[in-house]
């Protein structure tokens, strides 16, 4: 299963506009390893790409199919180098972050606010209850 045309043009547009040339690539096809059974330990479905100029590595077997780890290196290559052009964070290293963020304690002065807003809450309703009571 290839990968479709239109997105393997959209790759070579983007390779084109970061200006990463195939002639700087070094790829190599390395024996995969782990998870997938005997298919994936006996076959050279694993790609390994090196851009030259930047001195990136990029080792991919995200897939059993050879031409989609040749895609994938490809676009994770892409993605790096953009990265490193512009300085952005990368999706992945954004969601890593935001995880960190959930995961921090809260300051004290945060975790009183939050308190004190429960506490509120709690109050106005409270305040919708009926009344309680034997009045009948």
């Amino acid at each position: 299963m290839p990968v479709k045309p239109e997105k393997q043009l959209e790759l070579e547009i983007k390779m084109a506009k970061l200006g990463i040339l195939e002639e700087d690539l070094v790829e190599k096809f390395i024996l995969g390893s782990g998870r997938g059974g005997q298919k994936v330990n006996k076959t050279h479905s694993c790609v390994y790409l090196k851009h030259i100029p930047t001195g990136i590595e990029i080792k991919c077997q995200k897939d059993r199919s050879r031409a989609l780890n040749r895609y994938y290196a490809r676009k994770e290559l892409c993605e790096k180098i953009e990265e490193q052009l512009f300085k952005k964070q990368s999706t992945k290293q954004q969601a890593i972050e935001k995880l960190k963020r959930q995961k921090r304690k809260r300051s004290k002065r945060a975790k009183e606010k939050m308190l004190e807003d429960k506490s509120k809450r709690s109050k106005t309703k409270n305040l919708r209850k009926p009344p309680s009571g034997d009045s009948f």
